[in-house]
């Protein structure tokens, strides 16, 4: 008997059934799919920063949350899903600009008030606080460390092992945006030591270098033989920090399972574990996944889906 192609499959929602059908509904403009999917997820921080996050951007191209707020313009959930759609926005607008373009301030700053409007109308919900940290970003000089600083404690008194939370955080003290690549790293590695067993915190260190390796590609133009790339994944720091996030935090679950809300932490770890020559645990996260991928990191190494394949040939999965 032929063996079966292993195909990855790349489901947008990772697997967030619910989260799909309220993503169709977004399709034809009926918003109150969106409204049950946030009023049943409840105080599931994980789950509900999953779910407002790709529900904002398949919202950011439509009117569809618009047509909640005006139907029900005092809705906690509907002004949390408004900022982070006002978010995915302000950024969409940024990278069809281009680098270096100037923002639009009106945009920007219309998502920072809806930010702080839904943190106003949903005190407990830490989802407005990400969005808040993730726009800005977008302003040229950043923010002020006080202002920064209070929008982070407000988010970790919340939520204080917020991957999502502290993923954006990251992303603003690289060098792509306001910071260094050791301001980045001295902020993921202190987040990771502070975790408890089983708390998927040590793999920003992952994220780290993930944006490290494009951030020096893109200053290349595309050239991979780029000063510094040549060991970028396999050297033994590298290899430590592979080996730290396995133990911290895959050795310390409770469960073998892999939620919608963790699959993309699970294959930036994978990647980082194949790319570092850790093959059995590079094998033993691949055969976790199964068929479940997410598009990146693999994208920034190549196809994503012949990346998993070639990798699992390697390690034999």
């Amino acid at each position: 008997m032929a063996r079966v192609r292993f195909t990855p499959d790349f489901d947008p929602d990772c697997g967030d059934r619910e989260l799909t059908a309220a993503r169709h509904d977004i399709v034809i403009g009926r918003w109150q799919g969106l409204r049950e999917l946030l009023r049943e997820t409840g105080p599931d921080w994980a789950v509900r920063g999953h779910r407002v996050r790709l529900l904002a951007q398949a919202c950011a191209g439509s009117s569809t949350v618009e047509s909640w707020l005006a139907a029900e313009s005092h809705s906690p959930d509907a002004l949390v899903l408004h900022a982070a759609t006002d978010t995915a926005r302000a950024f969409n607008l940024a990278i069809a600009a281009g680098r270096g373009s100037p923002i639009d301030q009106a945009r920007t700053d219309a998502a920072v008030l809806a930010c702080l409007a839904a943190a106003d109308a949903y005190p407990q919900d830490p989802t407005p606080w990400i969005s808040l940290i993730s726009v800005a970003r977008l302003y040229p000089s950043g923010v002020r460390r006080r202002e920064l600083a209070r929008w982070w404690d407000e988010l970790h008194r919340r939520d204080p092992y917020s991957v999502e939370g502290h993923l954006q955080v990251l992303h603003y003290y690289s060098s792509r945006w306001h910071g260094t690549h050791g301001l980045m790293y001295d902020f993921a590695r202190d987040a990771a030591g502070a975790a408890p067993p089983g708390c998927p915190l040590p793999v920003l260190v992952q994220y780290a270098r993930v944006e490290e390796f494009r951030y020096v590609l893109d200053g290349a133009q595309g050239r991979r033989s780029a000063v510094g790339l040549g060991q970028h994944w396999d050297h033994d720091g590298a290899v430590s920090d592979v080996r730290r996030t396995w133990e911290r935090w895959i050795l310390g679950r409770a469960d073998d399972g892999i939620t919608p809300a963790e699959l993309r932490d699970f294959n930036y770890l994978a990647h980082a574990a194949c790319y570092a020559g850790t093959p059995e645990i590079a094998g033993a996260l691949l055969g976790m996944l199964g068929r479940r991928a997410t598009r990146t990191p693999w994208s920034y190494t190549g196809d994503p889906a012949q990346e998993i394949v070639k990798w699992r040939g390697q390690v034999r999965v």
